[in-house]
């Protein structure tokens, strides 16, 4: 073990009792190798000790970081039973840890980290006469509502991180969501905990003394004045053990106390839980108010007509350009049911006169309710980066969820500002309005002493605030680390000292998550920002919004874990994570890993570390994080820098010198008139064989066939037919017209010259005349494989060829999605002190975008067919897809096109040993939304990759959208040619 580890471990308590000192030094903890060989003799689950593992649970949510000796995935009771048996002998710790999505602390820990989510997950049974479900602690809230659905029932709590959380988090925290005022906590819908003690008992909670630890009853019994006056009234009180559950007017429930012991008291194994039966039909009213004070007095004239939810957010935590809202400047979000989507309407009506606000909205069909719903859920993540015009910065939870009686709200949020004000603070609250619970994300300075300091100074008087207003300093994520320090504020030093004396009983070695709840860490201690390097690290992008800091761009992950969705609906990221179900093929899972390559404690390879590169080796590089991820994690950027650093000065993989450098190769293929042989060849079995083998690439790939002549080629010989056999002259001939300039991106100009001829023919249609440079390039390549230095060189060659038709000012049309990308983002971070760089960044819209803007009148020919296919990843995390939307309408092409990624994305899907996984992501939605397809249905996907990948592994034809609309123009005689 690391002198670290030692330090950290040495305050847990031995076998021999808490309270125990002389037992306390009579062993030590166990060295990682013995407790590994001990763990992996006694448990048939995964038991990992290597430092990818350990990295990627070294944090949760929150602010904290603690590093594990080990993670185990149990494959059921008996497996738990087992690791709770060596840790007992071997005295270390055990932590329970579902989705990993805490916010206190909660789900870190320095000995073994229990992870439920790989096995331990299933829906045992779902009971529609009884209305309950029995559960494991790993299954997804997700996936229980799936399975509930279908009986018309649901499980109440619903939390934002309701994609990836799972119920043994839940109960741990004892969760809430935004339906709590109709539904209550989670705690309300437990109805018996199957848990495993420390000491090895399995015990089964209910209501009753059953299965009580020796000594509780006589413990509560003993102190019943004490528990009927010291918790405050309020629905969402989370903080420390709810006692008072076990009170025999509230039936002496012990699965309700259980509720929000997060870990301590013991290890949960099943669940038995009550569901609710929602209305048939739901309305979501947004009402508008001048700030969040507004809406906050609002809320609780609300409650006595029976809403569903009653949500608050302010303007603050909304993305620019989001469309749809009232106008306000902050905003109540509230659901009603009915048992007709008539009545729920009716219902809504009457709450929206009831609120008197001169701004609402009232929404009844699901997908506009969704996006205004995601807007909110993602505040969680958009929080975290304050608005530019905020001055901007970095915020942190911390104080991410104290809640006060609802009637106390307003009065409370005007305390709260007038602190955060005192101590030069900034923050947007947002939350569960109805139920008094404020979430916020402030700029703490984490990275200083002084800053730290201010941190704890802050903390303790806002802990006085919320008492002071009757409050609660958890109303949803438990206590954690982050406020257990804090309770004897709330509760005085006399039901502490039970919470201690209830936590003896139940857990006597102190073995569950110590340091939580009772006998708590410091709240400013194992801060995750502790071991990052305080000096900038020397990189390659520019990292604009993170001031150029890789470390500050990392950091961006605060692990509330929308990359672990296992399904596509609601973006692209993360396509190798629901591959693989692996945690280090999420976004998170890689950022964590980054995180700790700076830390230089867990990974001490620093960039040229194996563990990261193997977790970044199945990242698509699709940038879905870029826009999926609430806060704006770009994983495709950070694996570009990471690989320049990984093999600077040394040998790379085949595949980064023949599919990094594909634009040279394809240029000297077609400058020497080589394609009719490089084409023979290639279809030779064993000369493509060995070519694949030396050039890294997969030998289930076929080469793509190369076109006889190139766009440019094609291009320029229509100009000279054009003038006559003259060169050159046509910058400035055009530079007065309704110009465009058409980009010959590699794919387009070597691989598929079809379309850049279809969108000529298309532009002119429309009115456009288009300039085509030559020998330019975005580096898309380059940069996808780390070649950054050859990325910059290549893109300084392009910017000086294309200095004449920047000062043009006409628009730069690129077909490709990837390239359009790479030139909005990847130039501007590569060569961002070039004022050209922005220039041609600004100048650059896709073909639809370019149509739209600049040949408004043009009608496209009416289609009137179906379509299916892909937007293409790339154009859907970084340029957007609603002109071309609206193109596909105007055309009569009617049909969505699947999200996610198509899985062979650039160089991807072409090297050796992504077979598997390219399959994978194809077969999630592409391939499928395909074969459904009726047979008149136009197949579209504007990339190559996307269009090569529908070919390869669906033996279909994809086309460009400039294509199938040139077709068009032909069957109702449209213009042609250059």
């Amino acid at each position: 073990m690391t002198d670290r580890e030692v330090e950290a471990l040495g305050g847990q308590a031995p076998a021999g009792g808490a309270d125990d000192p002389e037992a306390k030094s009579a062993r030590q903890p166990a060295g990682r190798d013995v407790l590994g060989a001990r763990l992996r003799a006694s448990v048939r689950g995964e038991v990992a000790l290597d430092a990818t593992a350990r990295a990627l649970h070294t944090m949760d949510a929150s602010n904290y970081r603690r590093v594990p000796l080990a993670v185990v995935a149990p494959v059921d009771a008996e497996d738990v039973a087992a690791v709770l048996a060596v840790c007992r002998e071997e005295q270390v710790p055990v932590v329970p840890r579902g989705g990993g999505t805490s916010i206190a602390g909660q789900a870190t820990g320095t000995g073994v980290v229990l992870d439920f989510t790989r096995h331990m997950n299933r829906i045992l049974a779902v009971d529609p006469e009884a209305g309950t479900a029995l559960v494991q602690p790993g299954v997804v809230l997700d996936r229980l509502q799936e399975a509930a659905a279908p009986h018309g029932l649901r499980f109440g709590p619903d939390p934002s991180t309701h994609s990836r959380c799972t119920l043994g988090g839940m109960i741990g925290n004892n969760s809430c969501g935004s339906h709590s005022v109709a539904w209550g906590t989670t705690a309300d819908s437990v109805r018996r905990l199957d848990v495993l003690g420390s000491d090895g008992r399995a015990r089964r909670l209910a209501q009753g003394w059953t299965d009580a630890p020796a000594g509780l009853r006589e413990l509560v019994e003993g102190e019943l004045a004490l528990l009927r006056t010291g918790f405050p009234e309020l629905p969402r009180r989370i903080s420390g053990y709810a006692l008072d559950a076990m009170l025999p007017e509230n039936g002496t429930d012990l699965a309700r106390a259980f509720c929000g012991s997060e870990g301590t008291l013991g290890v949960l194994t099943e669940a038995e839980v009550a569901l609710v039966r929602p209305p048939a039909a739901r309305v979501l009213a947004v009402l508008g108010y001048p700030d969040e004070s507004d809406a906050a007095e609002a809320a609780p004239a609300l409650l006595p007509y029976g809403p569903m939810t009653v949500e608050g957010m302010a303007a603050d935590l909304v993305p620019p350009g989001t469309t749809g809202l009232p106008r306000g400047g902050a905003w109540l979000f509230v659901e009603v049911g009915g048992e007709s989507p008539a009545e729920a309407r009716a219902h809504a009506e009457r709450l929206v006169r009831a609120a008197g606000t001169p701004h609402s909205l009232v929404v009844s069909d699901p997908a506009g309710q969704r996006a205004l719903w995601r807007i909110r859920e993602d505040a969680s993540g958009t929080a975290t980066r304050l608005p530019e015009s905020a001055g901007g910065g970095e915020a942190w939870p911390g104080w991410e969820d104290c809640a006060v009686p609802p009637a106390r709200l307003a009065a409370y949020l005007r305390d709260f500002r007038a602190l955060l004000a005192e101590h030069g603070l900034r923050g947007t609250p947002y939350g569960h309005f109805g139920d008094g619970c404020i979430h916020v994300r402030i700029d703490f300075d984490l990275m200083s002493h002084q800053g730290v300091r201010s941190f704890r100074l802050f903390s303790e008087e806002l802990a006085k605030v919320v008492v002071a207003h009757g409050g609660s300093l958890s109303g949803e994520h438990g206590d954690g680390q982050a406020r257990a320090e804090l309770l004897p504020t709330m509760y005085g030093p006399h039901l502490v000292r039970l919470f201690e004396r209830t936590k003896s009983l139940w857990d006597p070695a102190d073995l569950l998550n110590p340091g939580m709840l009772v006998r708590p860490a410091p709240l400013d201690s194992n801060l995750r920002f502790d071991v990052l390097p305080r000096r900038p690290v020397d990189v390659a992008f520019g990292y604009p919004h993170d001031n150029g800091d890789f470390s500050a761009a990392v950091r961006r992950c605060v692990g509330v874990a929308k990359c672990r969705t296992d399904t596509a609906d609601s973006g692209v990221m993360c396509p190798s994570f629901r591959a693989t179900g692996e945690e280090e093929h999420s976004t998170r899972g890689r950022a964590r890993l980054l995180h700790e390559m700076l830390a230089g404690e867990v990974i001490t390879d620093g960039w040229r570390s194996t563990e990261v590169r193997d977790a970044l080796d199945l990242c698509l590089s699709c940038k879905g994080c870029r826009s999926d991820c609430p806060v704006g994690v770009d994983m495709a950027t950070y694996k570009a820098e990471f690989l320049h650093h990984h093999y600077e000065g040394r040998l790379r993989p085949a595949a980064h010198y023949a599919l990094g450098r594909l634009p040279r190769w394809l240029r000297l293929v077609h400058g020497l008139r080589l394609t009719r042989p490089v084409n023979a060849l290639a279809a030779v079995g064993p000369f493509a064989a060995l070519a694949k083998r030396l050039g890294g690439i997969s030998a289930e790939r076929a080469l793509p066939v190369l076109p006889a002549e190139t766009f440019t080629r094609w291009w320029r010989r229509g100009l000279r037919r054009a003038s006559g056999g003259r060169r050159g002259g046509a910058v400035r001939r055009l530079q007065a017209g309704r110009t465009v300039i058409l980009w010959p991106d590699t794919f387009t100009d070597h691989l598929s010259p079809q379309v850049g001829r279809a969108a000529v023919e298309v532009l002119r249609d429309a009115g456009l005349e288009c300039l085509v440079p030559e020998k330019v390039c975005c580096g898309l390549t380059y940069v996808s494989t780390g070649q950054l230095d050859g990325a910059r060189a290549v893109l300084r060659r392009t910017l000086d060829r294309m200095e004449p038709y920047l000062q043009t000012g006409a628009p730069v049309v690129v077909l490709e999605p990837s390239c359009a990308a790479a030139l909005r983002t990847d130039l501007v971070e590569l060569l961002g002190e070039d004022p050209r760089a922005r220039t041609l960044a600004d100048s650059v819209l896709t073909f639809a975008q370019a149509l739209e803007q600049y040949a408004p009148g043009w009608r496209p020919p009416r289609l009137d067919r179906p379509v299916a296919g892909q937007t293409h990843c790339h154009q859907h995390a970084v340029l957007g897809d609603a002109a071309e939307r609206r193109l596909r309408e105007r055309a009569g092409l009617t049909g969505e096109l699947s999200g996610g990624c198509c899985g062979l994305a650039g160089n991807f899907g072409f090297e050796r040993g992504h077979e598997d996984v390219s399959r994978a992501c194809a077969e999630e939605q592409l391939l499928p939304s395909v074969r459904q397809s009726p047979p008149d249905t136009v197949l579209l996907a504007d990339g190559f990759s996307c269009r090569t990948q529908l070919d390869q592994l669906g033996g279909v034809e994809g086309r460009h959208l400039a294509e199938v609309l040139a077709e068009g123009l032909g069957e109702v005689g449209g213009s042609a040619g250059v």
